[in-house]
């Protein structure tokens, strides 16, 4: 028994642009890295043959176009948030990367005459969107042979929530030297602070839509691929990079502590100092997936 009221479901929740408002500085330090193998795996399954271009929908900070970029003739990063936006141009010149273009725009308000993709990708972001909206208008801008492929870090979470850190065993034990990442214990803090109900923008999100590969199919697209790309790393988190990832998730933007980010951040670090006093965690990385769909046949 709870005392919870009703649950807000993504049905009734609307988009406005604050969801993300403040998480792009924390983002590329905060959230789990993608396997290393994701590029050579996507060459593996999708022809890039003669000079193919990729639109990266729903970029946030850069992540996935900058890690497939090498692949590619040119690239288009797409994302809403502007600080998204302003974080993936310093990442690329960071990185030295010049074959990518950043938009800020939304993915329903495409083709936006971008032109045609061998590839349009959707890192973690699809579940945001209109889905049938967007899956309609991505199928009009494929150069066959290519494909919409979605980036999935498989995690044990809801697509919604943030994903796990650290805990790779049922019962909470230990996934390397230094103790997890105390997920339960952090949500608790985010209850206390905001509410029972996770935040997203203006609004309330507790759930995350699924049936996607049906969302594609009814678009035009056959079946899902699922290719696995393995990733075993166990890596070692400080406390500013679990902070990092806390402020990089909707539920926990910036924005929503208002004047209190600092008290909020430095009850967070208390919190995190009680579970691992060295200020290390350790993090069990999952394996990735690549979700590859293809255009159907004309009937």
């Amino acid at each position: 028994m709870t005392d919870d009221p009703p649950t807000h479901g993504w049905e009734d929740w609307t988009w406005d642009e604050t969801v993300f408002a403040g998480t792009a500085p924390y983002y590329r330090q905060g959230r789990k890295p993608y396997a290393p193998a994701l590029a050579e795996a996507l060459a593996a399954h999708v022809s890039l043959e003669g000079e193919p271009r990729l639109l990266d929908v729903g970029c946030g900070p850069g992540n996935v176009a900058l890690l497939f970029a090498q692949l590619f003739d040119r690239v288009v990063g797409l994302d809403p948030d502007p600080g998204m936006v302003a974080e993936a141009t310093r990442a690329a010149a960071e990185e030295g990367v010049d074959n990518v273009t950043w938009v800020q725009m939304r993915a329903e308000d495409l083709p936006a005459s971008l032109g045609t993709f061998r590839v349009i990708s959707f890192g973690q972001s699809f579940h945001w969107m209109d889905r049938p909206r967007v899956a309609a208008a991505v199928r009009d801008m494929l150069d066959p042979p290519g494909a919409v492929v979605q980036v999935d870090l498989w995690h044990a979470s809801p697509p919604d929530q943030p994903p796990l850190l650290g805990i790779d065993t049922t019962d909470g034990r230990r996934s390397g030297p230094h103790p997890a990442v105390p997920e339960a214990a952090i949500d608790e803090l985010r209850r206390r602070w905001l509410g029972p109900h996770r935040r997203a923008g203006q609004g309330f999100r507790d759930t995350s839509p699924s049936g996607e590969d049906q969302v594609f199919q009814s678009a035009g697209f056959e079946p899902e691929e699922i290719v696995v790309v393995p990733d075993d790393r166990r890596l070692t988190r400080s406390v500013d990079d679990v902070v990092a990832w806390v402020l990089s998730t909707s539920s926990t933007a910036p924005h929503l502590f208002g004047d209190r980010l600092v008290d909020f951040v430095q009850e967070l670090r208390t919190l995190l100092l009680q579970a691992s006093p060295d200020g290390l965690f350790s993090v069990a990385l999952s394996d990735n997936r690549l979700l590859v769909r293809k255009l159907a046949p004309p009937a």
